[in-house]
């Protein structure tokens, strides 16, 4: 007696169908808040971009239009102005507005300032807190920071053993430490955290800032020169002072 079951025919074997698979992402991107008059904005936005030249090429930039209330046709002007000076807007935020044109980059729904959050399991009702200090995590770069190079950790401090080089930055959701010269570009709190501040040995920053809010090297005191320095946010100003 034969127990084998018989192999189905070829005609009777149906091919598994692949499932598509749309996993979601979250990224860091500026935002850009334009207020009127306009033409003074873009006046300040040039005089801010010729002393940082390139900060914006190559980064995704979220065009917030919730300030300013733009006709569909003065939105597509600002576009085309931004794209002018090489600040692609690849997103734009725009609470009551339904759509512009095709041509225009898509329409945000439910942004918010960024936060360290972590996304909910599916089921839950509500949103994951917020980690607390105690939950983040410290990075530690113990080798300089190349020219070109970029270092970005969303989960707490960084601490750079070395220098940061002309050209390279470091972007912290919390505090940024670094032990050595700092020539290039430092972000703290990039995620929403306005008690970050930044540290270094010594100052020849680029720019510097914290929260969102910004500090070239033209703007600071010339006493903070080569000088070990803490930088630090009060009432949307960033102070930069010497530190021993």
């Amino acid at each position: 007696m034969n127990c084998v079951a018989p192999l189905p025919a070829e005609t009777d074997i149906q091919p598994q169908r692949r499932q598509m698979r749309f996993p979601a992402r979250s990224f860091l991107a500026f935002a850009l808040t334009p207020e009127a008059p306009l033409d003074e904005w873009l006046e300040s936005l040039d005089a801010w971009t010729c002393n940082s030249p390139g900060f914006f090429t190559g980064r995704p930039v979220v065009l917030d239009l919730n300030l300013l209330r733009p006709t569909a046709e003065l939105a597509e002007r600002l576009v085309g102005a931004l794209a002018a000076r090489d600040i692609r807007i690849y997103a734009i935020e725009a609470n009551g507005v339904d759509g512009f044109g095709p041509d225009m980059p898509p329409l945000l729904k439910g942004a918010r300032p960024a936060t360290i959050e972590a996304l909910p399991d599916e089921g839950d009702d509500e949103p994951v807190a917020p980690a607390t200090a105690a939950e983040d995590r410290t990075l530690i770069v113990d080798q300089p920071v190349r020219s070109g190079q970029s270092i970005y950790h969303a989960e707490g401090d960084v601490v750079v053993l070395g220098s940061v080089a002309s050209g390279a930055e470091v972007l912290a959701a919390g505090s940024i430490h670094i032990y050595g010269a700092l020539r290039g570009r430092a972000f703290a709190g990039v995620t929403g955290n306005d008690k970050a501040r930044i540290f270094c040995r010594k100052n020849e920053a680029e720019m510097l800032a914290i929260d969102g809010w910004y500090r070239t090297a033209e703007d600071m005191e010339s006493s903070t020169w080569g000088k070990p320095v803490q930088a630090r946010l009060e009432n949307g100003v960033v102070f930069v002072a010497a530190h021993n």
